[in-house]
C-alpha cells in the first residue's frame, strides 16, 4: 500500500513543481514547492490549481472578445441594441465572479517568495493592485442608463466613453504573453510572433473605428472622409463603414497611403498627425523585434561561421596538410551539429541532477564493457558520474600512437579501426565497435598508447580520465580486483599482432607461450623503477615517467638488513617526508631543504622505519603541517607532507 501511494503521488508532484516554477511561484531557501491543498486554509485556493488554470483560460478568451467589442460598439452605436448587449452582459458577469474569486486566491509575497494565504492580506492586495479599475471595467453601465432614462436610448456619450474602461482587462492578455514566453512547452520564436501579430490587429481595429467615430458625430456630415466615399454611410451597411475604416487604417500605418481615403475637416487631421506620429514609434517597435527574433535564431550560425573562417587562416597561415585541415572542419561542424546533445548544456544544472541524465544515458552501454563485468553498481555509478559523451566525424584520429595515457573511452555508436607503424608506414590491426574500449591499455599500464586509433564512420564515445578512474577504482578494492582480472583476461584474448605491439613497451610473458598469468607484479614496464642499496630510485629512461596506474604499481623495495619486508597497500598512496618539525618548514630557509617523495606502507612503524634509513637519524613521531601527531595511517592522505623527528 505504502509503494502504490508513493506512485500515486510522484506525478502530482511533478505536476505541482512544473507549475510553480512555470507560473514563477518559487519557493524560499530550505523550502519545497511541493505544497499540496491540504496545507491551504478553507476555502484558500492555489493559485497554481489546475481548475484555476481553466478559469484564467477561460477569461484570456472573453478579454479577446472584449478588445474586439469595447472599440467597435464605440463607433457603431447600432450594435448596442442588438444580440451584442446581451453577450456584454454576460461577459461582465464572468469578470464580475472574478473579482469575487481573487479574494480567496493566494498571492506571491516577492520579498520572501513564499504564498500568502491569509485572507486579511489576499483582500488587501487585491485592493492595492487595481481593484477599482477591475470593478469599475465590469459596471453594466448601459444597463444602468436604461433604467433611470424614459426612452430607453441608451446613445448617451458619456456612457459610451465609461464602457471603453472595459479595456483595462487586455492586462491579462499582457500577463498571459509574458508567461507563455518563459513556458518551455510553447516555442518562444513563435510565441512572441503571435504576440506582435495581435499588437498590430489591435492597433489597426482601434484606430479605425475612432476615425469611424469621428466621422460619424462631425456636425457637418457632408465634410468628412467618410461621406465623400460613401454618401450617407449612416443609412447603409455598418460593415461597408467598418471595412472602408480598416483600409485606411492598415493603409496608414504601413505608410503606403493610397490617397483615396484622407483626412478632411480639422479634427481628422489632428487625427491622423497623432496616429502617423504614433505609427513611428510603433514600427520602430515591430522592426526591433522582428530584427531580435532573427538575428537571435541566426546568432549561432553567425558563430559557427566565424569560427570556421578563423580555423581556415589558421591551417592557411601554419600551412597545416590538407587531411589534417579537412579533419579539423569536420569536426567544427560535427560539435555545431550537436551542439545540443554536448554535456555542456548541463553545466548549469545541479550535479545530482546531472548524474540522473548520466546514469540514465550511460549506464546501459557501461554495464555491457567487458571491463566493468561483475563490478557493483555503486562503483559503475561512480564512473557513470565522471564520464563524458563525445562525438567524432569519419576518418578523424582519437588516439595517436605514443600518445600519452590521459583517457579511454568506450564506443556507444560507430566503430573504429586500430594501426600500428611499421617501416614508416601504417598497418591494419584491428576494428572495435560497440561497447568495445579503446586507450584502456596504455591507462591501466601506465604506459604510452601502443596503438592508433582512427574513426571509419560517425561515431559516439564516453570518455573517462585516468585519474577519475584511478581515483573511484582506489575506493574499493573488491572491485579493483574485478577490473583487473576482467583486463588480464582480455588481454591474453589479444591478437598475436596486437600483443607484440604492447610487449614492445611491457613485459606480458603470456604474449608469446600461452601460460596462466599469476600475479600483476609480472606487468612491469621495461622503464621500471631500479632501487640500489643507497635507498634511492631512478628510473632508466628519462622518457617514461613515475609508474602510477592501478596496474603497474611497482613494489618499493629496501635492501637494508634492518627491513625485511615492507607492506603496502593495493594501490599505495605518494607523501612527502621532512626530517624536521613543521614549524621550522614557514621560515624563510627551510624550502631549501628538500623532501623525500615515497610510497606508504601500511603502517606507522615501517614509516619510520624507511624515515630513519633515509635521512639517517632516527625518528621517533609523525607529524602534519599543522604540527598534529598522527598516530593511525590510515587518515594520511595521497600527497601529504609528513614530518618525521
Amino acid at each position: 500500500m505504502e509503494e502504490e501511494s508513493s506512485s500515486q503521488r510522484k506525478p502530482k508532484r511533478s505536476i505541482s513543481v512544473f507549475a510553480s516554477v512555470s507560473s514563477g511561484i518559487l519557493p524560499a531557501v530550505g523550502s519545497s514547492p511541493d505544497i499540496p491543498s491540504t496545507h491551504f486554509r478553507k476555502w484558500i485556493i492555489p493559485p497554481y490549481h489546475r481548475h484555476y488554470g481553466w478559469w484564467q483560460n477561460w477569461l484570456i478568451v472573453l478579454v479577446v472578445y472584449t478588445a474586439w467589442v469595447s472599440p467597435f460598439e464605440f463607433a457603431f452605436r447600432k450594435v448596442n441594441k442588438g444580440p451584442l448587449f446581451y453577450v456584454d452582459n454576460i461577459v461582465n458577469a464572468f469578470f464580475a465572479i472574478d473579482i469575487v474569486v481573487t479574494f480567496f486566491v493566494a498571492y506571491l509575497d516577492m520579498t520572501t517568495y513564499l504564498l500568502v494565504k491569509d485572507f486579511k492580506k489576499i483582500a488587501l492586495q487585491n485592493v492595492c493592485r487595481g481593484f477599482i479599475l477591475d470593478l469599475a471595467s465590469t459596471i453594466p453601465f448601459q444597463i444602468i442608463y436604461l433604467a433611470f432614462t424614459e426612452n430607453g436610448n441608451a446613445n448617451n456619450e458619456i456612457f459610451i466613453f465609461l464602457n471603453m474602461l472595459r479595456l483595462w482587462r487586455l492586462r491579462r492578455v499582457s500577463e498571459l504573453f509574458t508567461k507563455l514566453e518563459k513556458d518551455i512547452r510553447f516555442n518562444y520564436f513563435w510565441t512572441r510572433i503571435v504576440k506582435l501579430i495581435s499588437v498590430t490587429l489591435f492597433v489597426v481595429h482601434s484606430a479605425a473605428c475612432f476615425y469611424y467615430w469621428l466621422a460619424a458625430h462631425y456636425s457637418n456630415r457632408g465634410n468628412t472622409w467618410l461621406e465623400s466615399t460613401i454618401p450617407n454611410f449612416k443609412e447603409k451597411s455598418i460593415w461597408r463603414g467598418y471595412v472602408a475604416s480598416i483600409y485606411w487604417a492598415i493603409t496608414t500605418v504601413t505608410t503606403v497611403g493610397y490617397g483615396d481615403l484622407h483626412a478632411v475637416n480639422t479634427r481628422e487631421k489632428l487625427f491622423t498627425i497623432f496616429y502617423l506620429f504614433f505609427n513611428l514609434g510603433f514600427t520602430a517597435y515591430l522592426i526591433g523585434n522582428m530584427t531580435t527574433l532573427l538575428v537571435h535564431s541566426a546568432t549561432k550560425t553567425f558563430m559557427f561561421r566565424d569560427t570556421i573562417d578563423e580555423a581556415s587562416k589558421y591551417a592557411a597561415k601554419t600551412r597545416l596538410p590538407e587531411w589534417i585541415k579537412l579533419q579539423m572542419m569536420a569536426q567544427l561542424r560535427l560539435n555545431f551539429k550537436t551542439r545540443e546533445l554536448q554535456q555542456d548544456t548541463l553545466a548549469g544544472l545541479p550535479k545530482a541532477l546531472r548524474s540522473n541524465i548520466y546514469h540514465h544515458l550511460f549506464l546501459p552501454t557501461v554495464e555491457n564493457t567487458y571491463i566493468f563485468k561483475g563490478v557493483s553498481r555503486n562503483m559503475l555509478l561512480q564512473f557513470v558520474a565522471e564520464m563524458k559523451g563525445e562525438y567524432f566525424p569519419p576518418n578523424v584520429d582519437i588516439i595517436l600512437k605514443n600518445q600519452i595515457p590521459g583517457d579511454f573511452y568506450i564506443i556507444v555508436s560507430g566503430t573504429v579501426n586500430i594501426f600500428t607503424h611499421a617501416n614508416g608506414s601504417e598497418e591494419f590491426l584491428e576494428k572495435e565497435g560497440t561497447p568495445n574500449l579503446i586507450g584502456e591499455i596504455a591507462v591501466l599500464l601506465d604506459i604510452p598508447q601502443p596503438f592508433t586509433v582512427r574513426t571509419t564512420k560517425l561515431s559516439q564515445l564516453l570518455r573517462l580520465g585516468r585519474h577519475d578512474f584511478t581515483r573511484i577504482v582506489q575506493t574499493d578494492i573488491k572491485d579493483g580486483k574485478v577490473i583487473e582480472e576482467n583486463f588480464l583476461q582480455h588481454l591474453k584474448g589479444l591478437k598475436q599482432s596486437m600483443l607484440d605491439e604492447i610487449s614492445s613497451i611491457v613485459n606480458l610473458p603470456f604474449a608469446e607461450e600461452n601460460t596462466d598469468v599469476q600475479e600483476t607484479d609480472n606487468l612491469r614496464p621495461t622503464n621500471s623503477l631500479q632501487c640500489t642499496d643507497e635507498i634511492s630510485c631512478e628510473f632508466e629512461s628519462p622518457n617514461i615517467g613515475m609508474h602510477t596506474g592501478p596496474l603497474s604499481v611497482e613494489k618499493y623495495r629496501i635492501p637494508t638488513q634492518e627491513i625485511e619486508t615492507i607492506n603496502y597497500a593495493k594501490y599505495p598512496k605518494r607523501v612527502i617526508i621532512y626530517n624536521y618539525h613543521p614549524k621550522e618548514h614557514q621560515q624563510e630557509h627551510a624550502q631549501e631543504r628538500l623532501g623525500k617523495m615515497l610510497l606508504l606502507p601500511n603502517t606507522l612503524d615501517e614509516l619510520l622505519i624507511i624515515a630513519s634509513n633515509k635521512f639517517e637519524k632516527q625518528c621517533s613521531v609523525v607529524m602534519d603541517m599543522e604540527g598534529s601527531y598522527i598516530e593511525d595511517v590510515d587518515v594520511i592522505r595521497d600527497n601529504d607532507s609528513l614530518f618525521l623527528c
